[in-house]
């Protein structure tokens, strides 16, 4: 029993010694004071943040502001500063002018009047094709080439009395002619005497030659008229050769603004020159047509390519019927086509007129 006690009192005694020493280390741990929040620096802090942001806002509106302000002044300059006065106003209403409407471009002013616009841009003068203005008004044909004066002298002749021979030069004895030797019998084969009979008689009618060609050496020059130059074939005869493979996806209708037809195609399918003929545009000028060609043929047929993908022909170049100046494409498009108008002086026409079934 006293064991038994001993082994108890030992381990009370453990148990308050370890008691002690917690409660010693929980006194000597350092308490630190809750932090205080000093609102006074966060509040300047905040402050601060909210000036710099609005320095920031202010420096970049000041471009913007400076480029409004540029923009309205120009503005108000441009109106200021007197507009030039329409040219040509003089030619409106006449034949073979035009004058431009609000969206026109020199090249859609070419193509609705079936010319080239470069040669529109010298018969007017126009040093930028790209800066007309509205209401001018521009020669659409060509200048009539000017008169030249030339000496004209009259084919017949007026008789004209001569003037009276003096007494003296009447009664004159005429020159004696030279004496002709009497001919001599001499014996030749009778081809040779046949021979010589023609010779002979050549001979007489050639010094006779001068003598009756002298007088009309004295004729005054005659004028001859100039050869008229061979006529280039009747617009009549150019046939048309089908652009594209493709089958007619839209007709033609004048009504509803369908200036040509469209023919279906994939991407990259030869374009042809329809005939014969010179680019007079090649580019994508013309809103609405993407890559566009245009080729005159004549005096009075245009034909007009759009919507390619590539153009491969350059303005002012030759080409032949059949030959390839492009490949089908979407430029400008909902879908891969090619629009294709045949103009007549200008004048959209149904291209299914002058192209062979097939």
């Amino acid at each position: 029993m006293k064991g038994l006690a001993m082994a108890r009192w030992n381990i009370g005694a453990w148990t308050a010694v370890a008691l002690s020493m917690t409660l010693l280390a929980c006194g000597s741990v350092r308490q630190r004071p809750a932090p205080v929040a000093d609102w006074a620096k966060a509040k300047k802090s905040a402050s601060a943040a909210a000036s710099s942001e609005t320095a920031a806002r202010a420096a970049a509106e000041v471009p913007a502001r400076a480029a409004t302000e540029s923009a309205a002044a120009e503005a108000a300059v441009a109106e200021a500063a007197p507009k030039r006065a329409p040219v040509g106003v003089e030619n409106a209403g006449k034949t073979g002018y035009y004058t431009v409407q609000k969206g026109d471009t020199l090249i859609r002013i070419g193509l609705d009047a079936g010319q080239n616009y470069r040669d529109i841009a010298r018969w007017n003068a126009i040093e930028n094709p790209n800066k007309i203005e509205i209401g001018d008004v521009y020669r659409v044909i060509p200048p009539e080439e000017p008169a030249v004066a030339k000496a004209v002298v009259s084919s017949r002749l007026s008789a004209t009395p001569l003037p009276p021979v003096p007494a003296a030069a009447a009664t004159a004895p005429k020159a004696a002619s030279p004496a002709v030797p009497p001919p001599v019998a001499v014996a030749v084969p009778a081809g040779t005497v046949a021979s010589a009979g023609k010779a002979a008689a050549s001979s007489t009618a050639q010094a006779s030659e001068p003598i009756a060609a002298a007088p009309a050496s004295q004729k005054p020059p005659v004028a001859l008229a100039p050869a008229a130059p061979a006529a280039p074939p009747g617009d009549d005869a150019l046939e048309f050769a089908w652009p594209a493979k493709g089958e007619v996806i839209v007709a033609f209708d004048e009504a509803k603004n369908r200036k040509g037809i469209d023919l279906a195609g994939g991407a990259g399918d030869p374009v042809l020159a329809a005939a014969e003929g010179k680019v007079v545009y090649a580019g994508e000028g013309l809103r609405g047509y993407g890559k566009l060609i245009i080729i005159k043929h004549n005096s009075t047929f245009l034909t007009a390519y759009a919507h390619n993908q590539s153009i491969l022909v350059k303005e002012d170049q030759s080409v032949k019927k059949g030959q390839k100046i492009a490949e089908m494409g979407s430029s400008d498009s909902d879908r891969v086509k090619l629009h294709f108008e045949i103009r007549e002086r200008g004048r959209p026409v149904d291209p299914m007129k002058y192209l062979r079934s097939r």
